[in-house]
């Protein structure tokens, strides 16, 4: 018998254009371990989901109301719950979601105070620290498709007005990064680079470069007055500092393209604050991803206190693998499968790192290990 009896699988309503909604095999597939599945009404229909598609006759699966969604004993969703949806997950209850521990403080406080048995996905890993719930491959090519698109308007066929290649710079050679230097060298999508190569075209060469070069005013100044595109793909050690102030934003083109794949907040109320990784860009999401250096979006998203006024073209959205959602939710669902197996097998109290491979992983994706590691500072209310 399962620990939990219930799973509830809520609506993500933060943007129109978000229509990620893990897909009928994946609740089928819960439904059959013998749980009982409360879908929220309206659940993929974004996407051309009927109920019917996710119940297929199974007794197991309910449709229910916003609310009672939340108040199951598992709530799964893939984007952190609003402050108000915090609310209505009951003490006790087990929320699986894209949480991020480190870098959110306040939401850690409200799960603490709600009594919430959280388990965080992005920090879902296995003992070498690779996470096991990730789409990086997405984020790095679909962020690249869009920052070519762009460039396309402005060069068709991607051609430069000097015969050259495209030059992108990345900044970062983490998991993101290493996706972005494919995603670059293909001109981030590959029936687009067929097409090119087949039409004799220059091509692209990628630049990745890390923090012992990132750090040089000088030597910055020259990679950034040669760039076509330049790619944040950077995990910062101290988020408080931007890597690239926005000063330096005035070295690119006129014509430059800004492709923000790492996509941190503006979080200046927290201590110590966080900064985008470029500073005075934009932060977009699946409603906007493309912004102008004159439209509304830069005033709208970044604080009156960052200064902003060098700018280029920036593309960046808060789910770039929400671009294409098919694709990303039988990403997910692969990847979340065994995990849930483990959870309702063990239950959430009793995971531990001593345990099998998905339950070592699992464990340290909970709240209550990442307080027992010490890594976590209270934030001054």
């Amino acid at each position: 018998m399962p620990v939990f009896a219930t799973v509830g699988f809520p609506r993500m309503m933060k943007e129109h254009g978000e229509k990620r909604v893990f897909l009928p095999n994946f609740i089928q597939l819960i439904a059959n371990l013998g749980v009982t599945v409360s879908i929220e009404e309206g659940y993929g229909s974004r996407s051309g989901y009927l109920f019917d598609d996710y119940k297929l006759g199974n007794e197991a699966v309910h449709m229910c109301g916003h609310e009672e969604a939340y108040q199951q004993d598992i709530v799964i969703v893939l984007r952190s719950p609003s402050p108000k949806e915090f609310e209505l997950i009951r003490s006790g209850a087990v929320l699986i979601s894209m949480l991020h521990f480190p870098t959110r403080p306040r939401r850690v406080e409200r799960l603490i105070d709600g009594g919430i048995k959280a388990i965080s996905l992005d920090s879902i890993v296995n003992s070498q620290n690779i996470r096991l719930v990730e789409n990086m491959r997405a984020v790095a090519w679909n962020g690249l498709e869009v920052a070519f698109d762009v460039l396309s308007g402005r060069w068709p066929e991607l051609k430069r007005p000097d015969g050259q290649p495209i030059r992108v710079l990345i900044l970062g050679a983490g998991m993101v990064g290493k996706h972005a230097v494919e995603a670059a060298t293909k001109l981030g999508n590959i029936e687009r680079n067929t097409e090119h190569i087949a039409a004799g075209g220059p091509g692209a060469l990628a630049m990745t470069i890390g923090r012992n070069i990132s750090g040089n005013s000088e030597l910055m100044e020259t990679l950034m007055k040669e760039a076509d595109i330049l790619v944040d793909a950077t995990q910062r050690r101290d988020p408080s500092k931007p890597v690239i102030p926005n000063d330096w934003i005035d070295w690119l083109p006129e014509h430059a393209v800004i492709a923000d794949l790492s996509v941190d907040p503006y979080l200046l109320d927290d201590h110590p604050p966080v900064v985008r990784g470029i500073e005075g860009i934009p932060q977009g999401n699946l409603n906007q991803y493309i912004f102008s250096p004159t439209d509304p979006g830069w005033d709208k998203t970044v604080p009156a206190t960052i200064p902003s006024q060098h700018r280029r073209t920036v593309v960046s959205c808060y789910s770039w693998p929400g671009i294409h959602p098919q694709a990303c939710m039988e990403h997910y669902g692969r990847q979340i499968e065994p995990l849930i197996e483990v959870l309702l097998e063990k239950g959430y109290d009793d995971l531990a790192l001593s345990g099998g491979y998905f339950e070592r992983a699992l464990c340290r994706g909970t709240l209550k290990e990442w307080l027992h590691s010490g890594s976590y500072t209270p934030h001054s209310r």
